[in-house]
């Protein structure tokens, strides 16, 4: 039996420790151990982008990541934005133009759009295609989701 390691990490802003198996990826450890399920597994091979955290600012793939690389560092889930207050109008435009369909790949996006929309104030509708052509997502056919990004900039940089 492989032994465990201590891990101590900052997870939506709560402090959390853990003892993990070496080769745990981070997303099976937000998913099965915090139980933040919004970080979905497609491929495991970090190609679909249902994984998609951001880690000390920086958007990864969390099936890509081994929990133990996550100690001391600062990780952020679509529930922590969510629950933020930080992606309110992002997802509120995804609603709007029915960018979410089944959903699987939805919390990805958001997670992606919103790094992009931190990058730039007002992305071409092809800068977002490209920031987003990482996630694979099976229903909407982009569309509406590239039309939810461009709107959220567009009111973003008026206010």
């Amino acid at each position: 039996m492989t032994a465990s390691v201590g891990i101590s990490l900052r997870v939506n802003g709560e402090h959390i420790e853990a003892q993990v198996a070496p080769r745990l990826n981070l997303a099976d450890f937000l998913r099965e151990h915090l139980q933040l399920t919004g970080t979905h597994v497609g491929c495991e091979h970090g190609v679909c982008g249902a994984c998609t955290v951001r880690v000390d600012g920086d958007i990864i793939r969390a099936c890509l990541m081994l929990a133990v690389q996550a100690d001391a560092r600062l990780v952020e889930t679509i529930e922590g934005l969510s629950d933020s207050g930080e992606i309110a109008d992002l997802q509120a435009a995804f609603r709007e133009r029915n960018a979410l369909q089944c959903g699987y790949c939805t919390p990805a996006m958001l997670i992606t759009a919103q790094d992009l929309l931190m990058q730039q104030g007002e992305p071409s509708r092809e800068q977002i295609r490209e920031h987003l052509s990482g996630n694979y997502c099976r229903c909407t056919g982009y569309q509406a989701i590239v039309d939810a990004v461009a709107a959220t900039a567009s009111l973003r940089n008026r206010a």
